[in-house]
C-alpha cells in the first residue's frame, strides 16, 4: 500500500514540474510579446498541471484566450 500510495505523489509531482516547465517555455519562447496569453507560474498552476497534466496546461491557456476574446 506504501508502494503504491509513493508512486501516485512521485507521478503527482513529476507532472507538476514537468507543467510549470512547459509553461515556462512557452511563456519565453513561443509568446514572447503577447503579454495578455501568459499564463502565470503560482501554486494553482502547479495544481491544475500536477493533477490534470499537459491537458491541464492547455486548459489554462484555453481559458485565457477564451478571456482576451
Amino acid at each position: 500500500m506504501k508502494n503504491k500510495a509513493g508512486a501516485v505523489i512521485l507521478n503527482f509531482f513529476l507532472r507538476a514540474v514537468m507543467g510549470i516547465c512547459l509553461i515556462y517555455f512557452i511563456n519565453q519562447y513561443v509568446l514572447p510579446d503577447q503579454d495578455s496569453w501568459k499564463v502565470g507560474i503560482n501554486g494553482l498552476s502547479f495544481l491544475t498541471s500536477g493533477s490534470l497534466g499537459i491537458p491541464g496546461v492547455c486548459m489554462l491557456y484555453g481559458i485565457l484566450v477564451y478571456q482576451s476574446l
